[in-house]
Order: structure tokens, then sequence, then C-alpha cells
């Protein structure tokens, strides 16, 4: 005979089926699942829950379930190298070199604006720097036109105007190859 009893709580042993025992007949026990669905199984099938258990085999069951879901592994995004962006800005405008750009001449302005462009450009490559914009200005377009015999002077370099969005027509970038 059966060892339930109507109200008592049991699990299945083969499935993660828990319930309430309704009804008992000779050969089989009928249950009110959790979910709410009568169920009928046979004694052998069933383990009576009692106040003893403290973690039931439904409740690990339901554990498992948790733990097989897999979780969002943090992953660290790898950003590439960041190409738009100048790692490094030269203003050769005139008021930026000199206190009072009206005390020299045309001539002498070009020559200082030359010098510390290609100063930088030294010091940008000594530095590893790859990528330098040199903002010259629009005005007539002369240092412009030196500042590409300049940098057509180095073998490891290559030129091009800027961002238009950020420095208009103005400004020139220099790409400097790095020989590693």
């Amino acid at each position: 005979m059966s060892h339930f009893k109507i109200g008592d709580t049991v699990e299945t042993i083969d499935d993660v089926i828990k319930g309430v025992v309704e009804s008992i007949n000779d050969r089989s026990v009928t249950i009110l699942s959790d979910d709410g669905f009568p169920l009928t199984y046979d004694f052998k099938e069933l383990v009576l829950i009692s106040d003893d258990i403290r973690v039931s085999n439904y409740e690990i069951a339901k554990i498992k379930k948790e733990k097989e879901i897999p979780k969002r592994r943090k992953t660290t995004v790898l950003r590439t190298k960041e190409r738009t962006a100048p790692k490094m800005e030269v203003d050769l405008h005139i008021n930026q070199l000199v206190k009072n750009p009206k005390a020299i001449s045309k001539f002498d302005m070009l020559n200082l604006q030359l010098d510390t462009a290609k100063r930088q450009l030294d010091f940008a490559i000594s530095k590893r720097i790859q990528k330098i914009v040199f903002i010259h200005g629009v005005g007539e377009g002369v240092l412009k036109e030196e500042l590409g015999y300049l940098f057509r002077k180095y073998d490891n370099v290559k030129y091009y105007d800027a961002d238009y969005q950020k420095y208009g027509l103005g400004a020139t970038e220099v790409y400097v190859f790095q020989n590693f």
C-alpha cells in the first residue's frame, strides 16, 4: 500500500515536478502540480517531501536551470586606433608666434613660421607622433605652398588638407610613417 496521504507534498523522482496529493488509487497517485495541472504517477515515481528536507529536488533543479542560462560576459571592446583625430596641432598664425607681429617684415614672418613648422615636425618625428596638423590660415596661400616644399623634403611624410569641418581650408595634416 502507499505511505502517501491526501494533502501531502510530493515530488517526482525523474522529473522536476512538485505537487500536492489530490487522490490515491490502488496503483497510482494523482497530484495537483504547482502549475495547477492534475498529474497521475505510480507510487514508485513519487517521493514524500517532509519538513526535515530543507532543499528539495525541485528546488535544486530550479537552481540548476537558472544557472544554465548563460550570463552575459563582460567583453572588453578593443577600440581601433583613432585615425581621424590628430595627436598634435601647431598654430602657425604669426600672432601666436610673436608678441608684436607689426614689428617684423613679411619675409621674416614667413621664415619664422617655416622654422617653427620644421622644428615641430622634427620634434614629432623624434617623439614618434604620427599625426600633426599645421594651422596656417587661408590668406594668399604663400605659407601653405612653402609648407608643401618643406614636407616634400622628408621621405617618411605624407601631407594633405586637414579635416574641413574642424579647420576649414586653413590647415594641413601631416602623417609620419614610423619605421619600427
